[in-house]
């Protein structure tokens, strides 16, 4: 019989990586990280190993740790995901951040957040202005449904969930802010056939040959819906700030601007629609 320390040590050396162990191991034993230090010499229930091991063998064959424990934090919040959501990156956070800042604490803005898979960036940004009304959207009804059940798990209830392609289920609503973390990774791009971006839904990731499909569609038709003074925010590949600058700059857009994340790559884009 084996004890934990053991356990987890070999487990650790088949993935290379100890944290992805533990993650799998506390998510089967349904205990925080700190109760390891206190438990490490306990013998490990076979049933429980078993269960354990099982989930080290897929982890080893590429599954992401999030789908396999159903969980992934993002902000603040620890959201469910699934096979039919994007894994939340902490990269993304920088979005929410540029959002909160142009989103008064005490408003009630509204806010879209579009193709919001888990919802990680419309419940953050909802979470933090409780004052907000948020309109998420999403072509798929699977994603949709992973959303709705993180909203209601973490009790945050000015939230509106609309199925449809991008901006359309917004019909003829305006917004003081829209944002998206939309797919922008080339179609043709060899990471797609690597490590997790494998196992994620391919629709998240690529949008045509250049990774702008996306972003175009939506920097042409999102003034349609932002009020005089209103801003779009999106998430793009670091090779992209200066096509994304570009596009803005061409659907008359004021204020476009490039943030970098904090390994100083370019992140995220935004303009401010002209008016007033």
């Amino acid at each position: 019989m084996a004890d934990l320390r053991t356990v987890l040590a070999a487990a650790a050396t088949r993935l290379g990586e100890r944290a992805d162990a533990e993650a799998l191991l506390l998510h089967v034993l349904g205990q925080p990280r700190s109760w390891l230090f206190a438990h490490a010499d306990d013998v490990l229930d076979p049933e429980v190993r078993a269960v354990f091991e099982a989930l080290v063998a897929r982890r080893a064959a590429g599954a992401p740790v999030a789908y396999l424990t159903g969980r992934r934090g993002f902000w603040t919040l620890e959201l469910e995901v699934t096979p039919a959501t994007l894994i939340p990156r902490p990269e993304t956070e920088l979005l929410v951040e540029l959002a909160l800042e142009r989103l008064p604490s005490d408003a009630a803005a509204g806010v879209a957040d579009l193709g919001t898979g888990s919802g990680a960036i419309a419940l953050a940004i909802a979470s933090e202005r409780p004052h907000a009304r948020v309109v998420a959207t999403d072509a798929s009804t699977d994603a949709l449904a992973v959303a709705r059940r993180n909203a209601q798990r973490l009790g945050i209830g000015n939230v509106r969930f609309v199925q449809g392609d991008w901006l359309a289920p917004l019909a003829t609503e305006h917004f003081a802010l829209i944002v998206s973390n939309p797919p922008y990774i080339e179609a043709g791009d060899p990471h797609l056939a690597q490590g997790d971006l494998r196992f994620e839904p391919a629709a998240a990731l690529a949008s045509g040959a250049d990774g702008l499909d996306a972003i175009r569609r939506i920097v042409a038709g999102a003034s349609a819906h932002l009020e005089p003074g209103g801003w779009l925010l999106f998430e793009h590949g670091w090779n992209q700030g200066d096509a994304a600058r570009a596009l803005l700059h061409a659907a008359g857009y004021a204020q476009a601007f490039t943030a970098q994340d904090l390994e100083a790559r370019d992140r995220v884009s935004g303009g401010r629609k002209t008016g007033s």
